[in-house]
């Protein structure tokens, strides 16, 4: 699969739908995965910022929305454990005493080492798996959001004339 066949995230989830589930688990460590790989146990959540944004994409179509960026500190420290779910979720209540966050508002993760460069990623849905609520985050890549729009709309078509209510081969290639 190459870059203009990469299928488009269907799994991004906002902040407000990331707290909404931990709040039913607030006391199970919260591990962060990134890379095929966990976040250390002394990772930190060391700044959240909240934007407004404003552009004109590849196709001469303006674009709006809001975003929630989270950036995690992945490093190990002697006798820490992973944060809890309700730490996280109290270090965001937090935040929102200062900054104005839109709970609806597209969610970024920044995730570095200290060494390596920070990263972009996506939250999954957080799952509750071995006693720890887990949370996969996947690469945010860059794309072409007409060419999204337009992958959309042709996948819709498919699923309504090629679905199980559709006449057998009425319009499926």
């Amino acid at each position: 699969m190459n870059a203009i066949d990469k299928p488009v995230l269907q799994d991004d989830i906002s902040l407000g739908f990331l707290l909404d589930t931990l709040a039913g688990a607030s006391d199970q460590p919260l591990v962060f995965y990134y890379d095929g790989r966990p976040v250390r146990p002394g990772y930190h959540v060391t700044e959240v910022k909240a934007g407004q944004f404003s552009a004109l994409d590849c196709g001469a179509n303006p674009e709006a929305w809001s975003e929630i960026f989270v950036q995690l500190w992945d490093i190990e420290e002697v006798d820490r454990n992973h944060m809890t779910a309700g730490k996280f979720s109290a270090i965001i209540r937090k935040v929102s005493e200062h900054v104005n966050i839109d709970g609806s508002a597209k969610l970024t993760f920044e995730v570095s080492d200290g060494i390596r460069p920070m990263q972009l990623y996506c939250a999954s849905t957080p799952v509750l798996r071995n006693g720890a609520l887990h949370v996969e985050l996947a690469a945010r890549p860059a794309s072409c959001k007409p060419r999204d729009r337009w992958l959309a709309e042709e996948n819709r078509k498919t699923a309504s004339c090629c679905g199980p209510s559709a006449a057998a081969g009425a319009c499926c290639p």
